[in-house]
C-alpha cells in the first residue's frame, strides 16, 4: 500500500470513462446499425440494376436507377459522417481523461514526495502502475467502434442463423418404401398467404409408371402441384404420399432425391456443363454424362463450343440462352435416378424444332417413371396418358387430351388463352 488518497486521485477519472463509455456506446450502436443496412440495400440495388440491365435500358430509366442508387448512397454517407462525428467527439476523451488524471497523480505525488509523505521511489512505482492501468483505457473508444461494427454485423447474420426452416423432418422419419412411383393427392388444401388458399380440396392419383398432364388457367394452382410433391412446403388439410405413404413421414432427402425436376425457371451453377450435368448423379461416368446430354439434345450445341463440357457457363449459366440452359435442366434430370419426375413448363424456352427433338427425349426419360406435366403447349400435354383440368385450385375434369378437346368447354378455353398467348 502506498497512497490512500493518491490512489482515490487516479482512479477519480474512472467513473467519467465508464459513464462516457456507455453514451458512446448507446449512440454508436444505432448508426453503425444504419451504415451496415445501408449497404445492405446498396448492394441489391446494385445487384438488380446490373442483373437487370437490358430491362432498364430498354424502358430508359437509367437516371431513375442512378438516382435510387444516389439516395441510398446519400444516406450511407449521412449515417457515416454521424459515426465520425461521434468518434471524433467522444474518442479524444478516451486520451484526455486519463491524462488529465495523470497530471493531476503528477502534481500531488510529486507534493507528497517533496513533503517526505512517501518515497521517490513508491511515488514512480505507483506512477508506473497507473500508466499501465490507463493504455487499454486509452484504446478503449477504437475497441468500442471496431466493435460495434462487429456487433452490427454479428446481429445480422444471427438474425438469419436463429430462423428455422418451415418444413422440417420429423422425428424417426421412415426411408422411402419399396415401390415405383404411385402418387396420391387425397383432399389437398395449401395456401401461400393465410386465408388465400390456391389449392382447395384438391385430389388426383397417378398410378406408378404412368404420366399426368396438369392444365389449368394462369393461377389455377398447377406449378404448386409440383412444388408440394418434393416438400418444398407443408399442406394445411389432406395428405400427399408416394407409393401408399405420406411424404411427410419420409427423411426429407430421400424423397426429393426420388423426385426429378425440370422447371421453367432454370437454375446452373456457375460450373463446367459437365458438373451441372452431373449434379443429377455426382457418380455418373462420362459416358453418362454425354449420353443424357444426347438425350436431352444438348450435345449439339456443347460440342461446337470450344472447350466443350468443360465449358465453365458463368453465374446462373448467363453465357448460355434460355433453351441452352433448359437442355442442359433436362438432361440434369435425365441422368437423376428418380421414381417421379415434374416437368414445369420444360420445353417454354425452346423453338417449335427443338421442342419436338426434346419431346421424343422425354418420351426416353418418362418411360417407367411416375410423370407430372405442367405445360402451356399442347404438343407436350399430348405426352400424358392422362390429362387433369384444374380450376380455382380444384380438379374440374380429367380424360384423355383428345377426351377433353371434344367434351369439355373449359379445357378448350384454357388452350385458346395459351394459344393467344403463344
Amino acid at each position: 500500500f502506498i497512497h490512500l488518497w493518491l490512489a482515490l486521485l487516479g482512479l477519480l477519472v474512472y467513473p467519467m470513462v465508464t459513464l462516457i463509455t456507455v453514451r458512446f456506446f448507446n449512440k454508436l450502436f444505432p448508426a453503425t446499425a444504419r451504415v451496415q443496412q445501408g449497404l445492405g440495400e446498396l448492394t441489391s440495388v446494385v445487384e438488380e440494376n446490373i442483373a437487370g440491365g437490358r430491362l432498364v435500358r430498354s424502358f430508359g430509366r437509367e437516371e431513375l436507377e442512378i438516382a435510387k442508387a444516389q439516395k441510398v448512397a446519400d444516406q450511407i454517407y449521412d449515417d457515416n459522417m454521424e459515426v465520425a462525428r461521434l468518434r471524433t467527439i467522444y474518442g479524444p476523451l478516451f486520451f484526455l481523461l486519463p491524462t488529465i488524471g495523470q497530471l493531476a497523480i503528477l502534481a500531488y505525488g510529486g507534493w507528497l514526495a517533496l513533503e517526505g509523505q512517501i518515497s521517490a521511489g513508491d511515488f514512480v512505482a505507483f506512477f508506473q502502475l497507473l500508466t499501465m492501468l490507463i493504455w487499454p483505457v486509452q484504446g478503449l473508444g477504437e475497441m468500442i467502434a471496431s466493435g460495434q461494427r462487429a456487433l452490427t454485423s454479428a446481429a445480422r447474420i444471427w438474425n438469419i442463423l436463429k430462423e428455422q426452416p418451415t418444413v422440417r423432418q420429423r422425428p424417426h422419419a421412415k426411408s422411402m418404401p419399396d415401390g415405383t412411383g404411385e402418387i396420391e393427392f387425397d383432399h389437398v388444401r395449401f395456401s401461400y398467404i393465410p386465408g388465400q388458399p390456391v389449392l382447395r380440396d384438391f385430389s388426383l392419383k397417378v398410378p406408378a409408371g404412368t404420366s399426368v398432364a396438369i392444365v389449368g388457367a394462369t393461377a389455377s394452382g398447377k406449378s404448386t402441384v409440383a412444388q408440394l410433391l418434393p416438400r418444398f412446403y407443408d399442406i394445411e388439410e389432406g395428405s400427399i404420399k408416394i407409393d401408399g405413404v405420406d411424404i411427410r413421414d419420409l427423411k426429407l432427402q430421400e424423397l426429393r432425391s426420388n423426385v426429378g425436376l425440370v422447371f421453367e425457371d432454370t437454375f446452373l451453377f456457375s460450373d463446367t456443363i459437365r458438373n451441372n450435368i452431373a449434379y443429377g448423379n455426382l457418380d455418373a461416368t462420362e459416358e453418362e454424362v454425354m449420353k443424357a446430354a444426347q438425350l436431352a439434345h444438348a450435345a449439339e450445341f456443347i460440342e461446337r463450343i470450344p472447350e466443350g463440357y468443360d465449358t465453365v457457363v458463368g453465374e446462373q449459366g448467363y453465357s448460355l440462352s434460355g433453351g441452352q440452359r433448359q437442355r442442359i435442366a433436362i438432361a440434369r434430370a435425365m441422368l437423376k435416378q428418380t421414381r417421379v419426375l415434374i416437368l414445369d413448363d420444360a420445353t417454354s424456352s425452346v423453338d417449335a424444332r427443338m421442342e419436338e427433338e426434346i419431346r421424343n427425349a422425354l418420351r426416353i426419360v418418362m418411360e417407367g417413371r411416375t410423370t407430372v406435366i405442367i405445360s402451356h403447349r399442347v404438343s407436350t400435354i399430348a405426352l400424358a396418358d392422362k390429362v387433369v383440368l384444374i380450376d380455382q385450385g380444384r380438379v374440374v375434369d380429367t380424360g384423355s387430351h383428345v377426351e377433353l378437346l371434344s367434351s369439355s368447354p373449359r379445357y378448350q378455353e384454357v388452350l385458346g388463352q395459351v394459344e393467344v398467348r403463344a
